[in-house]
């Protein structure tokens, strides 16, 4: 008889993880949109329920999936064996946990808090020593920005739970820094997913076009670079700018240069055809709503006539929400020895994410509440459908009977 961890469950680190993800995503959402339509309870946290909820999306929802890609793209990356199940198994206690602390600290108070604080950081913890030794390995080091990333996230969270226990005014431009922290790890995730994406593509018209000279798409660090540092400069300065007020127009001209150095950053994948087919256009879309996120921050900063807000949700439904859809889509297939290139369903769950993050924004333009919650059924559609399509292939064993997380 198998043991709990020998389960299909288990043969992956993505799959626990995924998994997690997946229900939170929906869970998270529903919860929120029932508080804001219905006036139903949210955990009394500190900082009230709007902390709760990007705490929940940031720290739960976009977490579980980090841990999950670095730990089953490392091995890959460093060409070495997959890491111990009990990793994965201890990564998803200290998330549950996390969880239970931290909605229960209302109630039970500061120690329930410094719970939730160690249980998260040692999350981040114990998936940074996990992968930074095969990181540091590699002889070229090409992949340490995952171990720089993950470590910087926990600083942030740091500052969050200090500020939380202390009872500061303001724990929110934590969160606010964490995300500029995930824009990042994106940028550093697709640059390495693009290259086995993209070229697959271009292979592909190369192909069908043998008479054609086609180069092979290369992300090239020069822009990925630029685009990193204005995310890295406006995020410290915006989180700065409560202590020095005249901070805010320079975190504006700093968003449009994060703005403007995305827009580069997408000149890399302009291939021609290939650009044109599913998966490529699809992860250009994660650096379309991150631009167009960024640009309306800045301009919402610059003339004080529009919430940031607009441009937020931008960041978070769109570039957060669709790159992490894609990624457990890409690496949930690709990883169960199945075919991604078969289902269709992908697509239509990427343009509800993608609807979802334009009525959200919506909502801030027009004041209208209504896009607001037609955002939360848009992205819960999105979840359900591909809970329907995904738990089933996370909980079998492999199509095609082989163990772990081999491609």
């Amino acid at each position: 008889m198998l043991t709990s961890l020998q389960q299909p469950l288990w043969q992956c680190a993505f799959r626990p993880l995924f998994t997690l993800t997946t229900v939170a995503a929906f869970l998270l959402m529903l919860g929120w949109v029932a508080f804001l339509a219905l006036g139903w309870p949210l955990p009394p946290v500190a900082g009230g329920p709007f902390v709760w909820h990007v705490h929940e999306l940031l720290l739960g929802f976009v977490l579980a999936a980090a841990a999950g890609f670095v730990l089953t793209s490392t091995p890959e990356f460093t060409r070495t064996p997959d890491f111990c199940r009990r990793v994965s198994a201890q990564l998803v206690a200290l998330w549950l946990l996390g969880r239970v602390a931290f909605w229960s600290s209302g109630a039970l108070g500061w120690a329930a808090l410094a719970v939730a604080a160690l249980a998260q950081l040692g999350f981040v913890g114990l998936l940074t020593a996990t992968i930074l030794p095969r990181l540091w390995a590699d002889p070229d080091r090409r992949h340490m920005g995952f171990a720089w990333t993950l470590a910087a996230m926990g600083s942030c969270m740091v500052g969050f739970y200090w500020s939380a226990l202390a009872g500061s005014a303001d724990p929110m431009r934590w969160l606010r820094a964490l995300l500029g922290l995930v824009q990042m790890l994106i940028i550093v995730a697709l640059s390495r997913i693009s290259m086995r994406i993209v070229n697959a593509e271009v292979d592909r018209v190369a192909a069908a076009r043998p008479d054609e000279d086609i180069p092979p798409y290369v992300a090239r660090p020069p822009r990925r670079n630029m685009a990193l540092l204005c995310i890295a400069l406006f995020t410290l300065v915006q989180w700065a700018t409560p202590m020095w007020a005249p901070l805010a127009t320079v975190s504006g001209w700093l968003a449009l240069a994060a703005a403007a150095a995305v827009l580069a950053l997408m000149g890399d994948w302009h291939v021609g055809r290939a650009l044109l087919r599913r998966w490529p256009l699809l992860l250009y879309a994660v650096y379309a709503f991150m631009a167009a996120g960024y640009a309306l921050i800045g301009l919402a900063i610059l003339s004080d006539r529009i919430s940031t807000g607009a441009g937020t949700h931008l960041l978070t439904v769109g570039a957060i929400g669709l790159a992490i859809y894609l990624v457990m889509v890409i690496a949930g297939y690709t990883h169960s020895g199945l075919d991604k290139r078969e289902h269709v369903w992908p697509i239509f769950g990427s343009l509800l994410i993608m609807l979802a993050a334009l009525c959200r924004a919506w909502t801030y333009l027009t004041g209208n509440a209504t896009w607001m919650y037609a955002a939360a059924l848009l992205w819960c559609a999105a979840f359900a459908l591909l809970a329907w399509h995904m738990l089933p292939v996370w909980w079998s064993a492999r199509a095609d009977g082989k163990v772990g997380c081999d491609e």
